[in-house]
């Protein structure tokens, strides 16, 4: 019961920061992009790959599942990267659109990839 508990704070959080994230970059860039979803994704697969190698043996499960699920889950967004693309396709921003979809493919498995391994080595040492 308390897993459920901790995903529960943990999404609530996530959420949050989504928010603030995406009206940040709303309010520096625009919306001619969706510059927040990117932020949060990459952000997000960072953090999480970095929590999976670092902290996810070290803490009380509950409240591992409470941050990787909850509060990262409901940081990153693939329901809104869907809505975006399509938004773009609509808009015939073709360019765009490929810009996005493999800043968000290739920039998330790198920033996970990166997250993990310096979460490694932070363990390692």
């Amino acid at each position: 019961m308390k897993a459920y508990l901790y995903v529960g704070i943990g999404g609530a959080v996530g959420s949050l920061l989504r928010y603030f994230v995406s009206f940040i970059t709303l309010y520096f860039f625009g919306n001619a992009f969706p510059y927040g979803t990117v932020a949060v994704n990459l952000l997000g697969a960072f953090l999480l790959g970095w929590f999976t190698s670092h902290i996810l043996y070290q803490t009380n499960p509950s409240l591992a599942t409470g941050i990787g699920t909850g509060m990262i889950g409901s940081f990153t967004t693939l329901s809104t990267l869907s809505v975006d693309v399509l938004f773009l396709w609509e808009n015939d921003a073709i360019m765009a659109l490929l810009l996005y979809v493999t800043i968000s493919m290739i920039g998330g498995l790198f920033f996970a990839y990166a997250g993990l391994k310096i979460g490694q080595k932070q363990v390692d040492s």
